[in-house]
């Protein structure tokens, strides 16, 4: 399976205006990113369960007061993954991905939740499941990720979302560490991606249930195609986020851009959904630029 030809190609226009805008900008790119790490944490917590919100999320990453009593694992769990992120954003501008570098990464996410378990693999009768299966036995977890870098590097032809697809759905497979397993998993999606000069996506916990999907339809019959979409979406929603500031265009809320344009809402989330406008959200909220309609199909 590959990502269609119409997504490679609007990615990659999307890429090249990116490029063009971008000059000059980086105090406003760098705003952007920063602006998205509550967001992005948040998001990645819910997918593992955590019971914190959005706004919860964005207290605790602000050192603020949240006003309820919430579990001291999910606080840490937010900061930890808030530094993680943060640190890829510069780490990614100088060194590609490494085995030592997932496993510094780890240490810093699990760092104060379970010393004993941070910043190494599974150890010998460490096992754990992927869904309903059983992950591979410990001690094959550093042949099987070395072959995944491998197979990652050497790789010349895929197109990079479709790698970086395959090289997240295998990680996922081998499942390396006793927990965090899928919050590094998708922290080295935006390490591979900003590695390319790409921003960084944000897989979005309202979506879990198609993202998981994905994992049994690779598990089953090796179907990278979902994940493939699901990156792709992604990316491009991400591109056009950062596109429509680029531009200076007003940003606003989808609902309120159907009255102005005389559009029915519904189509116009259809198409943000499918990303044939220039949509993206914020905050969970979907939003556009001022005639930023672009390649509506």
């Amino acid at each position: 399976m590959s990502t269609p030809a119409v997504y490679k190609y609007r990615i990659q226009e999307l890429k090249r205006e990116f490029e063009k805008l971008r000059s000059g900008k980086d105090q406003l790119l760098n705003l952007i990113d920063e602006s998205e790490i509550p967001e992005s944490v948040y998001n990645s917590n819910a997918i593992e369960n955590s019971t914190l919100t959005l706004k919860e999320t964005e207290k605790i990453l602000l050192e603020m007061q949240v006003t309820r009593n919430v579990d001291i694992r999910e606080v840490y769990e937010a900061i930890n993954l808030g530094r993680v992120v943060e640190y890829l954003r510069n780490k990614s501008k100088s060194e590609d991905i490494t085995k030592d570098i997932i496993l510094l990464m780890h240490q810093m996410l699990i760092s104060g939740i379970d010393d004993s378990i941070a910043g190494r693999f599974r150890r010998a009768n460490e096992y754990v499941r992927v869904g309903t299966q059983i992950a591979p036995a410990p001690e094959h977890i550093i042949r099987m990720i070395d072959q995944t870098l491998i197979d990652y590097k050497s790789d010349h032809q895929t197109f990079f979302t479709d790698k970086i697809a395959k090289f997240h759905l295998e990680f996922e497979m081998i499942h390396p560490f006793n927990d965090g397993n899928g919050r590094i998993g998708r922290v080295l999606i935006n390490y591979q991606l900003l590695r390319l000069g790409f921003p960084p996506v944000i897989i979005r916990n309202k979506e879990k249930s198609d993202y998981y999907t994905a994992f049994n339809e690779y598990r089953d019959h090796k179907n990278t195609k979902r994940m493939e979409k699901i990156i792709a979406l992604s990316l491009m929603e991400s591109l056009h986020k950062r596109l429509t500031y680029l531009k200076g265009q007003q940003v606003v809320a989808i609902s309120k851009y159907a009255k102005l344009e005389n559009k029915t809402i519904q189509s116009l989330l259809n198409a943000a959904r499918r990303q044939t406008i220039q949509a993206f959200r914020e905050k969970g909220i979907w939003m556009i630029g001022s005639g930023a309609i672009g390649h509506e199909k």
